[in-house]
């Protein structure tokens, strides 16, 4: 069962998406309550698993390598397991996702020059069980609503 949550809740969780290090009197003031309800507020929030961890947003205008790009992978399902292992160990791979549609894994490459990303994409395609791979250049990020 989904766990509820109320209103305040929400403004607590919206501020802490948008500014994990917020003080916690600063979010009481934005949100109308007492800094005592704000701490136990949150420290529920963490009890009950809605809040699982804290990150680092990076500014990706000046922590970004020079190239990312998406990278979709067909491959010998008998052979899945044996690439996942294969890719977990290349730094570059920023994300790695099962998908449905024509291709069975999407990842995220991060590489800092078109040379790396050539290589990678290489040895991504020689790698055993890999059918055939899709790539697109990522050029600009237009909407980011992603939670970390």
């Amino acid at each position: 069962m989904k766990p509820a949550l109320d209103e305040i809740d929400n403004q607590i969780l919206a501020l802490l998406m948008d500014d994990a290090r917020m003080p916690v009197a600063t979010i009481a003031k934005r949100v109308d309550i007492a800094r005592t309800t704000a701490i136990a507020r949150i420290a529920n929030l963490e009890k009950r698993g809605i809040i699982s961890g804290y990150g680092v947003r990076l500014n990706q205008e000046l922590y970004q390598p020079a190239v990312r790009a998406y990278v979709g992978i067909t491959v010998d399902p008998r052979k899945a397991s044996a690439l996942v292992k294969v890719l977990e160990k290349m730094p570059q791979v920023e994300t790695l996702c099962a998908v449905s549609g024509t291709v069975d894994y999407m990842l995220t490459l991060r590489c800092q020059s078109t040379g790396e990303l050539d290589r990678m994409l290489d040895q991504i395609g020689a790698a055993d069980g890999v059918r055939q791979t899709s790539t697109s250049i990522i050029l600009t990020k237009r909407i980011d609503r992603s939670p970390i």
